[in-house]
């Protein structure tokens, strides 16, 4: 059996990517983009009632959540629940947190030295080559 296609090739839709994390691998999981997790959660939402943040923030959040830069609250953590049919586990939502260490003061000191006395070398090195040059 041949298929013929009248016209251009269509375009193959884009690859569907996210944060190896459990709730981008959920997402991705169930054949969806972003903002079709979106208006999912926004339907949802409506459905039962629940007043959320808008399209254009929780687009934001979304990939927020997806990079684990931030975790859902808990509105959001049973809608995601909803709209993925799986549990707050699976999700990822009762995992300890992988964030890098809180910066202390000290180290924010230490690291303004560092660039201080990289703005002083600079200085100099600028200063030598304006001398060569005069």
């Amino acid at each position: 059996m041949t298929v013929t296609v009248e016209g251009p090739a269509p375009q193959q839709p884009q690859l569907l990517r996210s944060a190896d994390t459990p709730l981008g691998r959920a997402r991705v999981a169930r054949g969806w983009s972003q903002d079709k997790a979106v208006r999912a959660l926004i339907l949802l939402a409506e459905s039962w009632g629940w007043q959320i943040a808008s399209e254009s923030s929780l687009k934001v959040q979304f990939s927020r959540w997806e990079h684990d830069a931030t975790r859902p609250g808990e509105t959001y953590r049973v809608l995601l629940c909803a709209i993925y049919r799986t549990t707050p586990d699976a999700l990822g939502f009762n995992r300890p947190r992988t964030d890098k260490p809180a910066t202390t003061s000290k180290s924010l000191r230490e690291r303004v030295g560092e660039l201080e006395a990289l703005v002083e070398r600079l200085s100099g090195y600028l200063g030598a080559v304006e001398g060569v040059q005069a």
